[in-house]
């Protein structure tokens, strides 16, 4: 493709690439709305917890996850989203689940584009194509949509956040650095757990650009953005739970991630009359000093197979939709995963570029999902950085490769030309 394109004069190259992006974009539009439309969706039990949720809030006023009394067990982002569609469609009349779908189906769409922009400014159009139409057929980003649960959107304002952040890295703006934090504060309502990434981001512009003083304006609007969205969540939970919450207040992801391969039976420890904090602390207090090989792999490279090694498939369907023949799905998400350490090695090499931020992204996200219970869900908003690296990464060792060939290829044809004696 990318010869192809480089062939072809500069007067039609423009009117060719556009018909392609139409092209890939045709594809993913038609591969999510035939998936929508065409299977019966299962519905999940966190997505029967967010109905009776966000009905209760709508109904009575009172914002609880698995309560009648208010709490702030999840943020308050894709809650608020679903009661929005709820109001709007007029949820006691319709279904509102096949709103919602329709709506993240957009959202996916514009996730698509924005992931399509960010590569284009890193490296090229060339490699923004090849991640484009990955993209487009990779399978978990057209089953997500059929999932009333926060990836889609989560994966919407991440791809977001990056492109606004590289736009105020290179323009030096508070005025972009507001609005990466702003976007981060929706984030963070969303998954709470990306609201780590805002200090390493930052180490990071510092050590890249050395300009302490611009790096510190930076992150200084980027905190104040974060601060502006949060803070109604903050002042609501201050005002009804007395106490400062500026995620939320869930325990069990943690506490189930102390379980080595998932044994939620192992007896280490008694788990009455305790909490579930009790109790994850204590597993892990034994589990490190007694069960120190099981549970130094379990969270290392046990949590990573988990996390990585399937896709994630929404909350199920049927019949079976394959995006891609089978098990070329399965097959690509191998090959992305398994390519992605050389990805970063390469990206490593020259770390002072802004592919780099992506590659921090994804190591900070995966070392801070190791604390937790380990689920294939949560490969899904890293793996658009996933193949935007590889892709860079491929496309560069193809390019070395050619290049190294058509030079070995016009040293051997000047060789032949200077042996050919005079007549």
């Amino acid at each position: 493709m990318n010869t192809i394109i480089s062939k072809v004069s500069p007067t039609y190259k423009k009117p060719l690439l556009v018909m392609l992006i139409l092209l890939i974009f045709t594809l993913a539009t038609y591969l999510r709305l035939d998936f929508l439309i065409s299977v019966n969706h299962h519905v999940s039990h966190d997505t029967k917890n967010y109905d009776v949720m966000v009905r209760q809030l709508l109904e009575k006023g009172i914002y609880a996850y698995k309560d009648t009394e208010p709490n702030a067990q999840v943020t308050p982002g894709y809650p608020l989203f679903m009661a929005a569609v709820y109001k709007l469609v007029d949820y006691q009349h319709h279904d509102p689940y096949p709103y919602i779908r329709y709506i993240q189906f957009i959202m996916s769409l514009v996730t698509l584009w924005l992931t399509y922009t960010i590569t284009r400014k890193l490296v090229g159009t060339k490699a923004a194509i090849i991640v484009l139409l990955i993209c487009s057929v990779y399978p978990p980003f057209v089953w997500s949509n059929g999932a009333i649960l926060t990836e889609t959107l989560a994966c919407f304002f991440l791809i977001l956040f990056i492109r606004l952040q590289l736009a105020a890295f290179e323009n030096k703006t508070r005025t972009l650095a507001l609005l990466s934090g702003s976007v981060m504060g929706l984030l963070v309502l969303t998954r709470p757990e990306f609201l780590i990434l805002i200090v390493p981001v930052y180490i990071f512009h510092y050590l890249w650009k050395m300009e302490h003083r611009i790096s510190l304006k930076l992150l200084m609007f980027t905190c104040i953005g974060t601060a502006i969205v949060l803070s109604p969540w903050v002042i609501r939970n201050f005002v009804s739970l007395n106490e400062v919450v500026v995620a939320s207040t869930q325990v069990n992801p943690f506490a189930a991630g102390t379980y080595p391969d998932k044994n939620y039976e192992d007896g280490l420890v008694d788990r009455h009359g305790k909490t579930q904090m009790e109790v994850a602390k204590e597993r892990l207090k034994i589990g490190f000093t007694q069960h120190t090989w099981e549970f130094m792999k379990w969270y290392t490279v046990g949590k990573l197979k988990y996390i990585y090694s399937n896709m994630y498939f929404g909350s199920g369907h049927g019949p079976l939709y394959l995006v891609l023949p089978s098990p070329l799905g399965s097959l690509l998400h191998l090959a992305l995963v398994w390519f992605c350490p050389i990805a970063f090695i390469a990206t490593f090499r020259r770390w002072k570029q802004p592919l780099t931020l992506l590659m921090l992204i994804v190591v900070v996200m995966t070392v801070t999902r190791l604390a937790f219970v380990p689920e294939y869900r949560y490969n899904y908003t890293v793996m658009p950085l996933i193949i935007m690296m590889d892709a860079v990464t491929a496309a560069a060792i193809l390019r070395s490769i050619w290049m190294k060939l058509t030079q070995s290829s016009t040293r051997s044809q000047k060789g032949d030309v200077s042996h050919v004696e005079p007549s």
